[in-house]
């Protein structure tokens, strides 16, 4: 009797660990913290498809760019000394105004709520190219505007990639389109200090660099073939990008006036 007794002690003692340890498999989907629960946590639904936190923060954030970047454009297009800074600001002015009217609109649409200031870091920069003068004027905005709408740039991607929202995703596709466009033209000054970017942005990384090795000096053996289609249908469509050995590169940023 104590035998079996001791027995089932241990099958139970056996089926309890078992359980323990099958338990959070189960439910790890359910449980929060995770991101699928983050996600649902934060996500709300529309008419035009499920509005996410990342969502609002993208509307709220198109909306900020624009708040500082019209008047850092318009400030340069008045006091900078060269005509491509000039031009830089120029751009920066006519497209975040069309982006503001578009996000106005999408944002009325999806009752999220808008700022009406730049932050207090976007008001630090407004200050600093206020405070410059001459090349040193030059520079800051550059290179302040270059790093914004760098990083930003990730983030376009990552809700163009995820929105599961109709508006958010014509949203991200026209800032995808103003956003190039201002890094371009912010480029074509020469002012554009590219190796702090790239120092910038190593000191944040946490992963080893990948690719293949480094060049030893020796010319590769001939050409890569090129990649292009076989056989038939003939492609009928153009490239959007312009050639690249043209100089002061521009982006098309040609699209139909934001619906009401």
């Amino acid at each position: 009797m104590r035998r079996v007794n001791g027995t089932a002690l241990i099958i139970a003692a056996l089926l309890a660990t078992v359980g323990a340890l099958a338990f959070p498999i189960w439910s790890y989907a359910d449980r929060s913290g995770t991101g699928q629960a983050n996600l649902d946590a934060g996500t709300v639904a529309t008419r035009w498809g499920p509005l996410s936190a990342t969502d609002r923060d993208f509307i709220v954030k198109v909306r900020l760019a624009g708040l500082w970047e019209i008047p850092a454009g318009q400030q340069a297009m008045e006091r900078a000394p060269t005509r491509a800074v000039r031009e830089a600001g120029d751009h920066l002015v006519v497209g975040h105004t069309d982006l503001d009217q578009r996000v106005r609109s999408v944002a009325a649409r999806l009752g999220v709520e808008l700022p009406s200031q730049p932050n207090a870091q976007q008001q630090g920069w407004l200050a600093q190219l206020s405070a410059a003068s001459g090349k040193d004027y030059e520079r800051k905005f550059a290179n302040l505007l270059r790093d914004s709408h760098g990083k930003v740039f990730a983030l376009i991607a990552q809700v163009r990639h995820t929105t599961r929202n109709t508006l958010v995703r014509e949203l991200a596709t026209d800032a995808n389109q103003t956003v190039l466009d201002h890094i371009t033209m912010l480029e074509n000054t020469g002012d554009v200090d590219f190796d702090a970017l790239a120092n910038e942005a190593a000191g944040t990384a946490t992963a080893s660099p990948t690719g293949p090795p480094p060049p030893d000096g020796r010319a590769p053996e001939g050409p890569a073939p090129a990649a292009g289609p076989t056989g038939s249908p003939e492609a009928t469509s153009r490239p959007s990008a312009q050639p690249t050995d043209e100089p002061g590169r521009t982006i098309d940023t040609d699209r139909p006036a934001p619906t009401s």
